[in-house]
């Protein structure tokens, strides 16, 4: 019969088996998570690279037969990638930083002030969130159009722009991020007779840097991924940003398949650049934004 010391023994070795069991498990599943999300943009890599061979051959192939970056001089024969891209920088830049600034002016009354009708106010904004973003087109459109956007360059931009500075969910996250800061820090503020605006830029801001960061990030690819407000608004072909672009590329190309891949290569790199930067503050960011 076995002693209470070895009782515990075994039950431990037990629980240390479950564990690696249970973590074994789990990595499988992100592993294979992992697989299937990144395979598509190796494809796509693989495709632009490649020159001859088949391209849906099965079993499928990674490794490009006679690589080569003939695909990626042929995008740039065709498209003014740098016009466009620098279009794509201009209007990410400005969108991002308006958008946060709105963003985070906009929760701070629905997190830290107290008012009639606040939770009615917020949770009227989450019921938009159902709604498809081509729901808003004709609106949109309508306004920008009264509004004499559309006819100059300076207003073509501020057309594409403008329409993302309401985003409801920019204004979520820095409502939950707002949320996790301790309310005695803004009472003592406010004895020491600091206003709100004071509050907001010198206590509010600093202690959400991180869902700032993180906000900033997904706003960012999503003014580098938009493509059909632009399309629609913009007049002038030389003021599409890179996404509006890449209709064009894939018009020109009809069904070459590796031209097109080589631009969708072209769009991604940027993504990828900012993400492998800045991925410790998203992380952060998402995460204070859910404890929130």
């Amino acid at each position: 019969m076995l002693s209470s010391v070895d009782q515990a023994k075994e039950l431990k070795r037990k629980r240390q088996f479950n564990k690696r069991l249970e973590n074994l498990g789990v990595y499988t599943i992100l592993i294979l998570v992992a697989i299937l999300s990144i395979y598509p943009f190796l494809w796509t890599l693989r495709t632009s690279l490649s020159t001859s061979g088949g391209i849906f051959e099965f079993p499928p192939s990674l490794i490009p037969n006679e690589a080569s970056l003939k695909n990626f001089i042929t995008v740039t024969e065709i498209v003014p990638i740098l016009r466009q891209a620098l279009n794509s920088l201009i209007i990410c830049f400005f969108g991002v930083v308006g958008a946060i600034i709105v963003a985070a002016l906009g929760a701070y009354p629905l997190a830290k002030m107290k008012f009639f009708g606040r939770d009615m106010i917020f949770y009227a904004l989450i019921a938009t969130l159902v709604l498809p973003n081509e729901a808003g087109l004709i609106v949109n459109f309508i306004t920008v159009s009264r509004l004499n956007l559309l006819a100059s360059e300076v207003g073509q931009f501020a057309a594409v722009i403008l329409p993302a500075f309401g985003s409801v969910a920019n204004v979520f996250l820095m409502r939950q991020a707002y949320l996790g800061i301790p309310a005695e820090l803004l009472e003592a503020s406010r004895i020491d007779g600091a206003s709100e605006l004071r509050i907001w830029w010198s206590i509010m801001l600093p202690l959400t840097m991180p869902t700032i960061a993180a906000v900033s990030i997904l706003q960012f690819v999503a003014f580098w991924n938009s493509f059909l407000w632009a399309f629609i608004v913009m007049r002038d072909r030389n003021l599409y940003p890179l996404s509006a672009g890449m209709l064009d590329l894939s018009g020109a190309f009809a069904t070459n398949t590796r031209a097109i891949s080589a631009g969708a290569v072209i769009m991604m790199i940027p993504i990828l650049i900012v993400f492998l930067f800045f991925q410790r503050y998203f992380m952060r960011g998402l995460e204070g934004a859910v404890k929130g």
